[in-house]
């Protein structure tokens, strides 16, 4: 029987914070601390979390994106520019922006070097951001988010 949309919120919150904390080596890993915590988990469940919360495989193990390539300051003081952050298929995020600052929030996107990043172009008040897969959608997605909280 599927988890109810809470536990699956408290689970992913749960991983968060543990990749916050330090990589987790294997998926196992996060099922055995989830489960040590009292929250139900399969190594199914814990993929489809890692791949939602956009976490990413790397030589240390499962991180959250942003934890060694942070936002650069210009980006951070872009943020409050920023009005929606939108999914356009697997390899297009569109943010929306201030009139006449989307351009400005391209470049500094370009700054960042984010890894996940292809490229993207800027208008007036929107920029496509291109990604490899939709995994590399998602970890920006996130990045933004942490920039824009």
């Amino acid at each position: 029987m599927p988890n109810s949309v809470s536990e699956q919120a408290i689970r992913r919150d749960a991983i968060r914070k543990m990749l916050q904390h330090a990589p987790a080596d294997t998926q196992q890993s996060l099922v055995d601390a989830l489960n040590d915590q009292g929250l139900g988990a399969t190594q199914s469940s814990v993929s489809r979390d890692l791949k939602d919360l956009g976490a990413i495989k790397t030589k240390q193990g499962y991180e959250l994106p942003g934890g060694d390539t942070a936002a650069p300051d210009e980006l951070v003081a872009l943020a409050d520019f920023v009005r929606a952050v939108l999914p356009a298929g697997p390899n297009l995020t569109v943010i929306k922006t201030a009139t006449g600052a989307a351009q400005r929030v391209a470049l500094a996107l370009d700054r960042s070097n984010w890894p996940e990043m292809v490229g993207n172009i800027g208008g007036d008040d929107t920029v496509f951001v291109a990604t490899q897969s939709a995994a590399s959608q998602k970890a920006i997605i996130a990045r933004i988010a942490q920039v824009r909280a």
